[in-house]
């Protein structure tokens, strides 16, 4: 039966003219030039520099947008109340994800109306929707930059022609934004963690006098500390914190 079967198939396969068989003439990569001398490539080309292009699409997220400051606010904050593991790591990235796009969303709005609907709209080319796009996140990340921390990668890196902080390329713009975001997520974990760590002394210096030392302060605090976190309306003071410190 099987080999009626193939006879089958390989009568029919007789049968099919060879102009089935004939691949068509697909031009995978195209370039084109435009009349002010620049060129543009092929869709087929864009499309797999943006397929490449979203596997660093974690990383821009992380490091070039206000997640960083973020993330490690809500990690000190929860350690500070002394839960390990909850919140946990999941809702925390969502709470920062989301939070993130509210504070970024004039950036986004930008980009939006000057590089991509016109790009979509064929109005500019991919490299002028690119450096449309560049100048609102380096304009945000430039904003948040501390002086000291960009003119120290300038001296690192050597750069001499960086006249003013307009100038400076992004190779440098974004490791001396990613120290100025961690020291001042590390500032405001410390403004948060003081309170908590009053009640934690409180406690323990209660426990020592009562000569309760078997039992742990970090047992009978946290209670008091989850009490003093809902009283003061903690999250929603956290959040404006957060966005305030962005200028939102």
């Amino acid at each position: 039966m099987n080999r009626g079967l193939i006879l089958l198939l390989v009568g029919l396969l007789l049968l099919v003219p060879d102009s089935a068989f004939a691949i068509q003439d697909i031009s995978a990569v195209t370039v084109k030039t435009n009349p002010d001398g620049s060129e543009e490539y092929s869709v087929t080309l864009q499309i797999l520099a943006i397929m490449t292009a979203l596997t660093f699409i974690p990383a821009m997220v992380i490091m070039m947008t206000s997640f960083t400051r973020i993330i490690v606010v809500l990690a000190i904050l929860r350690q500070a109340i002394g839960l390990q593991q909850s919140p946990s790591n999941q809702i925390l990235i969502g709470i920062s994800l989301f939070l993130t796009f509210f504070i970024m969303s004039p950036v986004l709005n930008e980009i939006n109306d000057k590089a991509l609907q016109p790009y979509l709209d064929e109005q500019v080319t991919s490299m002028e929707a690119l450096d449309r796009a560049k100048a609102p996140v380096k304009a945000f990340m430039l904003s948040q930059t501390r002086l000291t921390d960009l003119e120290t990668f300038i001296d690192i890196s050597g750069e001499e022609n960086i006249a003013e902080p307009d100038d400076v390329p992004m190779s440098i713009l974004i490791p001396s934004f990613i120290t100025s975001e961690l020291k001042t997520a590390f500032q405001i974990g410390f403004m948060i963690f003081i309170p908590f760590l009053i009640i934690d002394l409180v406690v323990a210096s209660v426990l020592m006098a009562m000569g309760m030392m078997m039992l742990s302060p970090m047992i009978v605090s946290l209670p008091f500390k989850l009490m003093l976190f809902v009283l003061v309306d903690g999250w929603s003071l956290t959040m404006s914190t957060l966005a305030g410190s962005f200028g939102v």
